[in-house]
């Protein structure tokens, strides 16, 4: 058996990214590893219930043996196994994010020899944790585009803090290696689209939502002539358990970047704020100079370094994205470097080439 890697779970971000990326990168790669001092930081420390779920979900997938996962936990120890494409189900219970599940599931599944589907129960649109339109509309494009990634998500009912109830689909084709890609232009904004949701709340809230962000975004120096389309969806009331709205937003970059923004409501926040505030993000991700916001550079990290040569001109170089190339390096032979410009970063990995294993 290979010797057991351990991860200090308290480095840099030292939160939930530390754990889910470790677990993906061991199942993947079958090296046994012990994580401790998990969320070291954090009041409370230790496994929270929605960590506990996604590592029983990576657990049954990579076929491992999982010991110290409870409610509260500093330390897990994750031999893997095999991995097993098939037809998964985790259930949060409570409004834990289905996105966070997927960040450590999704890896596997992709390298797996088959395909699969996983069901995800929980929250949808919560704070802390992309909202699963931000997943649907900018990561899953930019993962196609340029990793040569197969996914289809669909939304079966949303979840809102702090009831929780929803529910997502995502069918994952295999893939036997990512593809490299070069991506140092940012380019022109051709296009903000988004969507804003609601569910159990007047209607008008939505246009309001609407109505914030084109304005915000307008001032904030999109062009006349760059089309604005956000559409909002007031949900039936059978899909949705809670009350609860959201929007998401993105700009597509003619070069084949995505920067996107979103924000939830909140009580005592109005509609229009709502949507004022997903439009700054993807301001500020603009004005950053980069092809991809803070938020999607740190989820390509991991899949860089399964790569084999992949750079990226980004904006700000986060503490969520150092952690992840930190945790890259410490499991993979994945080289990094960071290269500062006048205006944003270039990230470059030199990966490791990851094949599926039939």
């Amino acid at each position: 058996m290979p010797t057991t890697s351990i991860i200090d779970g308290s480095v840099l971000e030292g939160g939930g990214q530390i754990l889910r990326n470790s677990i993906s990168l061991s199942a993947l790669l079958g090296r046994p590893i012990s994580i401790q001092k998990i969320r070291n930081g954090r009041t409370p420390p230790g496994l929270k219930n929605q960590h506990r779920t996604g590592l029983v979900l990576a657990a049954e997938i990579s076929s491992a043996q999982l010991t110290g996962a409870g409610t509260g936990s500093s330390q897990v120890d994750f031999i893997p196994g095999r991995i097993r494409p098939g037809n998964y189900l985790a259930d949060s219970i409570t409004a834990g994010a289905t996105t966070l599940l997927l960040q450590v599931a999704f890896p596997l599944l992709l390298f797996g020899a088959t395909p699969s589907t996983l069901v995800l129960k929980g929250g949808t649109n919560c704070e802390q944790a992309p909202q699963i339109d931000y997943i649907q509309h900018v990561f899953f494009p930019f993962v196609k585009k340029h990793f040569g990634v197969s996914a289809e998500l669909e939304i079966y009912r949303r979840g809102y803090y702090p009831k929780g109830g929803g529910e997502i689909r995502v069918n994952v084709t295999p893939v036997k290696s990512l593809q490299s890609f070069s991506l140092l232009e940012r380019g022109q904004v051709v296009r903000v689209r988004g969507i804003a949701h609601l569910a159990k709340l007047p209607g008008h809230l939505g246009q309001s939502m609407v109505e914030g962000a084109k304005k915000r975004l307008a001032t904030g120096g999109i062009a006349d002539t760059i089309p604005i389309e956000i559409e909002y969806k007031r949900e039936e009331n059978d899909n949705a358990v809670g009350a609860g709205s959201g929007i998401v937003l993105w700009a597509e970059l003619d070069s084949g970047g995505i920067i996107g923004g979103s924000a939830v409501g909140r009580k005592g926040l109005d509609a229009t704020q709502v949507g004022e505030e997903a439009a700054k993000e993807v301001l500020k991700g603009l004005e950053a100079g980069g092809c991809t916001d803070e938020w999607l550079t740190d989820q390509i990290v991991l899949f860089m370094a399964l790569s084999q040569n992949c750079e990226v001109l980004c904006g700000e170089i986060t503490l969520h994205t150092r952690t992840a190339i930190w945790i890259a390096e410490q499991l993979t032979d994945a080289k990094f470097e960071i290269e500062e410009k006048v205006k944003g970063n270039v990230i470059r990995c030199q990966g490791i080439g990851m094949t599926s294993v039939d």
